[in-house]
């Protein structure tokens, strides 16, 4: 009789992490593309600088991250919260190392990277366990932010560093494509192969950063470098509307099929590169 409870316990955890569908991919490319239009509107548009928007938008990342953890079941407006809140923190830490501290792109990207892998390692160390839809603890779930909330800052300075760094002249447009392309070729990966669903989750998440900035910086760069001019205010709101758009999608899905909520993914084991 007491492992009812404990059960329930674990699928309510579980079904605070949203399926990985299409559907999915898309909501988080406007979370990323967001993050840059929303980031660059608070500091730049708005005057705020790096460093005081970074830190407002911590304090937002807390709170967000903070109601997640603490529900009992998932809650998509709040999930997806989170997710835009480690976006816009993510781009104005990002360009405060690249820019106010003097690392550039490339150091920042290198050091960004290593602590997704710092990150991926404490956790499996921690848990022995990495994973991306059936996280059954609070540690788990922990890990899971904390890791989303690095790749985020990675994927700004990556999108920034291909997009102006490498002296390959790729501009925002061609490096959205870029990374666009990539994201397609894992997505073929993951449907012809048996390479570990774990690893080409988290290089999936961490690409569709880079994604999203670039196109975010393709919508409201000045065209002189390359991009549209749009105002930085006015793509957010309308991202954030199409955002709303397909959670509310989502909601309506998962009211047709109840049990979709109690539905995760297998136990992929101890070992973190397990499918």
């Amino acid at each position: 009789m007491t492992a009812l409870p404990l059960e329930r316990e674990r699928l309510d955890i579980a079904s605070k992490v949203p399926p990985v569908t299409i559907v999915f991919w898309l909501i988080k490319i406007c979370a990323t593309t967001v993050g840059e239009t929303g980031g660059d509107a608070v500091s730049m548009t708005l005057g705020w600088g790096y460093a005081l928007s970074s830190a407002l938008f911590l304090a937002i990342f807390l709170v967000a991250a903070t109601s997640q953890i603490a529900a009992k079941r998932y809650h998509p407006f709040i999930y997806w919260a989170v997710v835009v809140a480690t976006t816009t923190v993510g781009t104005t830490m990002s360009d405060f190392l690249d820019r106010t501290a003097g690392l550039g792109y490339a150091w920042s990207s290198l050091i960004e990277f290593a602590g997704v892998l710092l990150v991926l390692f404490l956790w499996y160390r921690t848990t022995r366990v990495i994973q991306f839809e059936n996280i059954t603890s609070r540690t788990g779930e922990c890990f899971y932010w904390l890791t989303i909330l690095v790749s985020n800052t990675l994927g700004t300075a990556l999108g920034d560093f291909v997009a102006d760094d490498t002296g390959l002249d790729l501009g925002f447009a061609r490096g959205a494509a870029l990374f666009g392309g990539l994201l397609v070729l894992i997505a073929l990966v993951y449907f012809f192969t048996k390479i570990s669903r774990v690893f080409l989750f988290w290089a999936a998440y961490v690409l569709s950063r880079p994604l999203g900035a670039t196109l975010g910086d393709t919508l409201t760069k000045p065209r002189d470098t390359g991009g549209l001019n749009l105002s930085r205010i006015s793509s957010s709101l309308v991202i954030a509307g199409a955002m709303v758009v397909l959670i509310l999608l989502t909601l309506n899905w998962r009211r047709s099929d109840p049990d979709a909520v109690h539905r995760t993914a297998p136990d992929v084991g101890g070992n973190p590169m397990n499918g």
